[in-house]
C-alpha cells in the first residue's frame, strides 16, 4: 500500500501585500516535489520527483496555472475569509 498527497498552502506576509503559493506533492510521508509561486517552477526533491518537475515545467499551461493561483486562489481566498479571521485572536 502507498499514500499519494498533494497539500496546497498560502503565506500571506501584512494582509496580501506579499502573498507566496506553494504546493506540495507527497508519497509515503516524504515530500518528493513542490510548485513555490517565489520560485515560479517545480522542484524535485528526491529522484522520485525528477520525472514529475521535468515533464509538468514542460508544460507552459500548467506552469502559468500554477503561479496565477495566487491571485485566484490566495487573495480571493483571503479576501472572502478576512471578515471572520483577520483580527481576531
Amino acid at each position: 500500500d502507498f499514500v499519494i498527497q498533494a497539500k496546497a498552502d498560502c503565506y500571506f506576509t501584512n494582509g496580501t501585500e506579499k502573498v507566496q503559493f506553494v504546493v506540495r506533492f507527497i508519497f509515503n510521508l516524504e515530500e518528493y516535489v513542490r510548485f513555490d509561486s517565489d520560485v515560479g517552477m517545480f522542484v524535485a526533491l528526491t529522484k522520485l520527483g525528477q520525472p514529475d518537475a521535468e515533464q509538468w515545467n514542460s508544460r507552459l499551461d500548467l506552469l502559468e496555472r500554477s503561479r496565477e493561483a495566487v491571485d485566484g486562489v490566495c487573495r480571493h481566498n483571503y479576501r472572502l475569509g478576512a471578515p471572520f479571521t483577520v483580527g481576531r485572536k
